[in-house]
């Protein structure tokens, strides 16, 4: 595909799996959450009903560990016709927090594609989730000095992105966004004429996922970060 990106001056990031790893524990610590409610239900239905507190909890909680953390223990409360001991719930608690502690993990090629943009490019990180952790997870990164700014957005819709460009007066013609999520970080930006590269994560949360016919948008899709350096210098 022959995309032209000559016009772009500031490249947007998004953060989790696209800079670094984050879906991969959200997936470990439902294992961990079906194993200590297995007394209670099947795996399966405990997933299932674990990602519908999720959705419901959105609007009040937002996106982040902590709000996941809260949709557990309400999960764990409505799954045990709220007979789950205060022991369990404790432990709920305690995969939350060492979601919250985990060591930040670099994705591959991160730090050698930051460094070439950052010469030629105005670097932003557009992000979902709670402020002090992404605020964290950038500081434990490295990563802070490649940025001009950072926004943790509440979400990723074009309205969101409409409001952010103009108030850091960005040109919607002269800014790319990459990252993991089509729903978030691609379609959003090319439905306000905006370009974006898609670099897909092994593993996708549910409400991320979206389908979309074959040429309906234009965009780049790349194997790994890494794979933009073809493309921008």
């Amino acid at each position: 595909m022959e995309i032209n990106y000559s016009d772009i001056t500031v490249i947007g990031f998004d953060a989790d799996d696209t800079l670094w790893v984050n879906e991969t524990y959200f997936r470990d610590t439902e294992e961990q959450f079906a194993n200590l409610l297995e007394g209670f239900e099947t795996k399966n239905k405990i997933d299932q009903e674990l990602f519908k507190m999720e959705i419901k909890n959105l609007s009040l909680y937002g996106y982040g560990i902590k709000g996941f953390m809260l949709s557990m223990i309400e999960s764990a409360l409505d799954i045990s016709n709220n007979k789950v001991s205060q022991a369990t719930i404790t432990k709920i608690l305690n995969l939350g927090k060492a979601m919250l502690e985990h060591p930040v993990e670099l994705l591959e090629g991160v730090r050698e594609v930051l460094n070439t943009l950052s010469q030629n490019y105005r670097l932003i990180v557009l992000t979902k989730g709670d402020l002090l952790d992404q605020e964290r997870k950038l500081e434990k990164s490295g990563l802070s000095t490649y940025f001009h700014h950072v926004e943790v957005l509440s979400d990723k819709k074009e309205e969101n992105y409409q409001h952010l460009l103009s108030h850091l007066q960005i040109d919607v013609r002269e800014f790319l966004m990459i990252g993991n999520s089509l729903k978030s970080d691609v379609l959003p930006l090319i439905n306000i004429g905006a370009q974006a590269v898609h670099v897909p994560f092994h593993t996708t949360w549910q409400h991320e996922e979206v389908s979309i016919r074959q040429n309906e948008y234009e965009y780049l899709k790349i194997n790994k970060l890494s794979d933009i350096l073809k493309y921008l210098k």
